[in-house]
């Protein structure tokens, strides 16, 4: 009995480690884990669509109406000008329903899309909720045309996180659009 109760805990112990490691493993130079998502301009996004064409980043915040992540969506939109003038899609993505996102985007009058994940699938791909942490950890990616990461933020400050996009962007050498 004894036995079976350590085997059993040995168990639960090491699915929850290999939990941990797939969550961790995601790191610069990786192909960045596929996704088809629902924006909140009512339209699905899909990161194979954007291979080969364009770099995209992917920005995941833990909850809408709430005060860093409406900082956060507040930048990206007043830093947009500036964003858009690199060849780049951009998102920000949590794990609420899509009609609570367009609500919030709504709200903020923003000129970009939200991504909704409420299956959490795409989210636990790329790390940023695992089976103890139930809202993304505020994590962006930045991936490449190729469909590689080429840089993960995970040390984001919420009201200036456009302009470290712009920054960043710059950095990496994505290119900016002509005309």
């Amino acid at each position: 009995m004894l036995l079976k109760r350590l085997i059993g805990l040995l168990l639960v112990v090491m699915l929850a480690s290999v939990s941990q490691i797939q969550a961790d493993e995601l790191k610069v130079g990786d192909p960045a884990p596929d996704f088809e998502l629902p924006g909140s301009d009512g339209k699905t996004y899909r990161l194979s669509d954007f291979k080969g064409k364009q770099a995209v980043v992917i920005a995941w915040f833990p909850k809408a109406f709430t005060g860093g992540c409406t900082k956060e969506c507040k930048s990206f939109r007043e830093n947009g000008e500036a964003i858009r003038k690199f060849d780049v899609a951009y998102f920000t993505a949590s794990v609420v329903a899509p009609e609570k996102n367009k609500k919030f985007s709504e709200s903020l009058e923003l000129d970009y899309p939200i991504l909704s994940d409420p299956g959490k699938s795409t989210a636990k791909a790329y790390g940023v909720v695992n089976e103890t942490r139930k809202f993304p950890f505020r994590w962006t990616y930045y991936i490449g045309k190729d469909g590689k990461i080429l840089h993960i933020d995970q040390k984001v400050n919420p009201a200036q996180h456009g302009e470290e996009m712009v920054k960043q962007l710059g950095k990496l050498g994505i290119k900016k659009k002509q005309g």
